[in-house]
């Protein structure tokens, strides 16, 4: 089994724009294609696991997300790098406590995460979840996973009692050097 590390999209990978709906507003935050190299490098599997309410709220459709996604992917290969898989859920949220689960597929839900595992091979006992929010850092607990809030994106508000976080950091490229540290260490204390 491959150990993952699980990634918000906006607000983690690509700069926060409220409802994406255009391949035009995407844009990697800085730091964050080396971070995804450094981890693949490493032997992490990339998984993007996004709410897209857009979809459900009727903004965008599944053929206009792939365009979105299209565009990030072209620009994580300008620099040499790209994701393995991405996951989302378009259902529009009907709660607006971001710590409840109303479909396992939405996060806070780990349905995304478990999916992912079930069909790449995923030890979820050995991955990350990396997001800019409180529900997905409950979507990597709910699953299993240890889960890094990045500041980027909405991160910097979230309290600092917030649920389901193992640890805060500035960025994903910050999320990676704690990964990449605490597994060289867990690799060094396995006999």
């Amino acid at each position: 089994m491959t150990p993952a590390v699980f990634l918000d999209r906006d607000g983690t990978l690509i700069e926060l724009v409220h409802h994406l709906t255009e391949p035009d507003d995407v844009r990697l935050i800085p730091g964050a294609a080396e971070a995804v190299k450094a981890l693949r490098r490493a032997g992490f599997y990339i998984v993007i696991v996004t709410n897209q309410s857009v979809i459900g709220r009727g903004k965008l459709t599944e053929a206009g997300l792939a365009e979105v996604h299209a565009e990030m992917h072209r620009q994580l290969a300008t620099e040499g790098t790209n994701v393995d898989a991405i996951y989302f859920c378009p259902l529009a949220p009907t709660i607006k406590d971001p710590t409840v689960i109303e479909d396992p597929m939405r996060k806070p839900g780990p349905g995304m995460l478990l999916q992912a595992a079930r069909e790449h091979d995923l030890d979820l006992a050995r991955s990350w979840m990396v997001g800019d929010t409180i529900s997905d850092m409950l979507a990597g607990q709910n699953a299993g996973c240890r889960s890094l809030l990045v500041a980027t994106g909405y991160g910097d508000r979230v309290p600092p009692d917030a649920p389901g976080i193992t640890a805060r950091v500035p960025d994903l490229a910050a999320a990676a050097d704690l990964i990449l540290t605490e597994t060289v260490l867990n690799d060094e204390d396995t006999p």
